[in-house]
């Protein structure tokens, strides 16, 4: 399913993501030998609650699912890119939706610090008047 027909179904993203989301926090917690109670533990919260995680249930809070990525140390890529896609009215190629996005989301950061930097670099360059550094002609001007 695109990103636009989610959209156009179900009222946004949110859908599709958690349920993107969801299946990526369960592959982590498995590859990581951690049964849904141990996860549910370490993060405080119910296993009845993180099975609902894991299933994409649609209430599920994203704040949980960066939650449970955090915990269990994966890219928040799955979460965060579609959003951006989104949020500029731009459909998500889901090409991009696949493995490990740690690299993707470090080259976004480079982007937006990058850019930042050039703007700050500009706001704090003296402009200097240079004009009295100028010779005088001979004749006054």
């Amino acid at each position: 399913m695109s990103l636009d027909c989610a959209a156009s179904v179900a009222g946004g993203p949110l859908p599709y993501i958690k349920e993107q989301s969801g299946r990526r926090i369960e592959e982590a917690r498995k590859r990581n030998g951690l049964t849904q109670r141990e996860l549910a533990d370490a993060l405080g919260m119910g296993i009845r609650w993180l099975r609902e995680i894991e299933s994409g249930n649609p209430r599920a809070r994203l704040d949980d699912h960066l939650l449970c990525a955090y915990r269990l140390e994966i890219s928040t890529g799955h979460i965060l890119i579609p959003l951006m896609f989104f949020a500029q009215k731009m459909s998500f190629p889901h090409q991009l939706g696949g493995g490990d996005l740690r690299e993707m989301e470090r080259l976004c950061i480079e982007v937006v610090a990058e850019r930042h930097l050039e703007q700050m670099t500009s706001a704090l360059t003296p402009r200097w008047n240079v004009s009295y550094l100028r010779p005088r002609r001979l004749d006054g001007s």
